[in-house]
């Protein structure tokens, strides 16, 4: 098969690419390289530097002719959307409508986005179904919910497959310090320099950290499930306060950690852990790296 992945010298999408050629698929990238990196692309893969806003983009799907594509070029980074919200939606909302604008006028079988914990916003109960309430605490949320929504009405009128994937808090390999899983990155850079943690909150505030790796899996599963448009969430079902997490890395590094405790951050979540009872069903996905063993790969590989 032959797959298209936006933003894939980033983060989340080399992995995506990694796994991808692992399995023998084709693989085309495309990044503009604002904060992907040329470093992290698979050399096995072909890459264009393009924007997805790019009108170029039409004439790249008609040339390569994708049978799937993994969108996950986007503004990650909560305050960011906050600051710019009109920056935010431009990458994200008219950014995606590029791309699926492309993908229904080339007979892209299906596309597999990359939605967030963002579009829940906060909860009163845990762990959050793919059912529960959507109410968005930040624009970067609110942006991927709407996006959510152009998926949804595209199946509706032009009949295009999709799957939305709602992730979790992905850390790993590779991360730099922004989106929703940076703290890990920030962090460990921190303890590895002897510099003091800033924390915002009480540290008592949770995520469900997920392994990029796990992630990178459920994408790939995404493109071989025959009953696709459907919505799960991605992630480990366990809450993890950024105190223990600070705990963690503290003893895998050992080092002491010297924490200063700064008022909240507007539109941060205070807790977050997603059922992924439909994951494990749908997609027949569940997470196999434990968050002891993941922070400690990923500790070795930033320091």
């Amino acid at each position: 098969m032959k797959v298209l992945v936006t933003g894939g010298a980033g983060f989340i999408g080399s992995h995506v690419v990694d796994k991808l050629i692992q399995e023998k698929c084709q693989v085309v990238i495309i990044d503009d390289l604002s904060t992907g990196l040329r470093e992290n692309i698979n050399p096995a893969a072909t890459f264009f530097q393009l924007d997805i806003r790019n009108d170029k983009i039409l004439s790249l799907f008609m040339r390569e002719k994708f049978d799937f594509v993994i969108h996950l070029a986007a503004q990650t980074m909560v305050h960011k959307s906050l600051e710019m919200p009109d920056y935010d939606c431009d990458i994200n909302v008219l950014g995606t409508v590029n791309v699926l604008e492309a993908c229904r006028k080339t007979g892209v079988k299906r596309i597999v986005f990359s939605s967030t914990a963002a579009v829940y916003g906060n909860v009163t109960t845990l762990p959050v179904m793919e059912t529960n309430p959507k109410a968005p605490t930040s624009f970067y949320g609110l942006s991927k919910l709407t996006c959510e929504s152009y998926l949804s009405l595209y199946k509706e009128v032009y009949g295009l497959d999709f799957m939305i994937l709602r992730y979790a808090n992905v850390y790993g390999e590779r991360q730099g310090d922004g989106g929703e899983g940076g703290v890990i990155s920030i962090f460990t850079r921190n303890i590895n320099r002897n510099q003091p943690l800033l924390i915002f909150g009480d540290g008592s505030q949770t995520r469900d950290f997920i392994y990029v790796g796990d992630v990178a899996n459920a994408n790939y599963q995404s493109l071989l499930v025959n009953h696709a448009n459907k919505i799960c969430n991605i992630s480990t079902q366990i809450e993890t306060s950024v105190n223990i997490l600070i705990d963690h890395i503290s003893r895998i590094s050992g080092k002491m950690v010297s924490r200063n405790y700064n008022e909240k951050r507007e539109g941060d979540i205070y807790k977050s852990c997603l059922s992924n009872a439909v994951a494990r069903d749908d997609l027949d996905w569940q997470p196999h790296m434990t968050l002891i063993e993941g922070l400690d790969k990923t500790y070795h590989s930033l320091i």
